[in-house]
């Protein structure tokens, strides 16, 4: 078993080795398969060594993970899959069986070690095993996980394992809406899961600004690993972040990169809007912090759409559709839903016309 960044060693160049790549783990409108597939090439143009799949309105990956995958989802992985290896991007699949350590009884052992043979099919190189956004108050939850979490490597063909905790940060959000962790969890799970097996982590809140050098040294002492970065800063499902487009990720960004295992970066709603803040990431793991956006943007948009887009960036990631009154709106619906064949106006007008609904299931923030 290796560590994800040790089968794809860092092309981004950061001053410190760190295996950067995107995770499609939100909720609500999930990307097309046209838009993994541009995605994955996007990725490598721009130096990233992974994508992974886990959107959570796939329910065959969570709350159906029962179920098998149906064949033309099946099709569509492995699509992506030869895409991936046409490029040199190493893939990932997220696995969440729902709150199976509730009942993790035969029945559910042998179903789940079929699911992972399915999975194998697809050819990962990376299994993420998902507990996030789970009720976790139960004695011995991390045993109980420890447990499934075990069986799945040693089912699973990939190379590489991540999981996600429960309580995969300090944010007491976690706590009022999931129960109270149990106590010693995250050390306890440390203990009974190899220790080759990574951790991702959401930093101090569910939305963190940034890792301290400090906090991840913490972390680590509890885990028993560094911590694999999950970065939600430009996620926009949440009750709140879906009215907003988060272009610009430098704000109070703070990464000690030789304290994290990774970096996986959940991305908008918007597959073709998120490519802009992923060419800022870049520029910020390479240690650049002025002019992020407008670099991103010319690099990414023609000048013309750049320049305006920047003019609006303000609206669009700051004031957001709850701070646009009507006038406002329509003034920003004729710059872009013209431009029928531009796919970053045109997410842009779908998202000014409310197209992007919020997921109940969704931490509500």
């Amino acid at each position: 078993m290796s560590s994800p960044q040790d089968s794809a060693r860092t092309k981004v160049k950061t001053g410190s080795e760190l295996a950067a790549g995107v995770i499609e783990g939100f909720f609500g409108r999930p990307w097309s398969w046209t838009a993994r597939l541009g995605c994955i090439g996007f990725l490598h143009s721009r130096g990233y060594q992974f994508y992974i799949y886990a959107p959570k309105a796939d329910p065959f990956l969570r709350r159906r993970w029962r179920d098998p995958i149906p064949p033309e989802t099946m099709r569509h992985l492995c699509e992506v899959s030869e895409c991936c290896r046409r490029t040199g991007i190493a893939l990932g699949l997220g696995l969440s069986p729902f709150e199976i350590y509730l009942n993790y009884d035969a029945d559910a052992k042998r179903t789940l070690r079929s699911k992972v043979h399915q999975i194998n099919d697809v050819g990962v190189e990376t299994l993420c095993i998902l507990f996030d956004d789970m009720q976790g108050g139960f004695d011995k939850l991390a045993e109980r996980q420890g447990r499934v979490i075990s069986d799945i490597c040693s089912w699973s063909s990939a190379t590489s394992f991540i999981v996600c905790p429960t309580y995969y940060s300090d944010d007491p959000r976690l706590t009022q809406q999931f129960g109270s962790a149990p106590e010693a969890y995250l050390h306890d799970l440390g203990r009974v899961v190899d220790p080759r097996v990574n951790f991702f982590w959401t930093g101090e809140k569910v939305i963190s600004d940034g890792y301290s050098e400090q906090h991840l040294t913490e972390v680590s002492s509890r885990i028993g690993r560094k911590p694999f970065i999950w970065d939600n800063r430009i996620a926009n499902d949440a009750k709140t972040r879906v009215n907003h487009l988060f272009l610009d990720p430098s704000a109070g960004w703070e990464l000690s990169v030789e304290h994290a295992a990774g970096l996986a970066i959940n991305p908008m709603n918007q597959p073709y809007l998120s490519r802009i803040p992923l060419a800022a990431y870049q520029r910020l793991l390479s240690g650049k912090r002025e002019g992020v956006l407008r670099g991103a943007s010319h690099e990414i948009c023609d000048s013309l759409f750049a320049e305006r887009l920047l003019e609006d960036a303000h609206s669009l990631q700051t004031r957001g559709l709850a701070g646009l009154d009507s006038e406002a709106r329509t003034a920003l619906l004729s710059r872009y839903s013209a431009e029928t064949e531009n796919p970053y106006a045109q997410e842009i007008s779908s998202w000014l016309h409310g197209e992007y609904a919020f997921d109940p299931e969704c931490l509500t923030s």
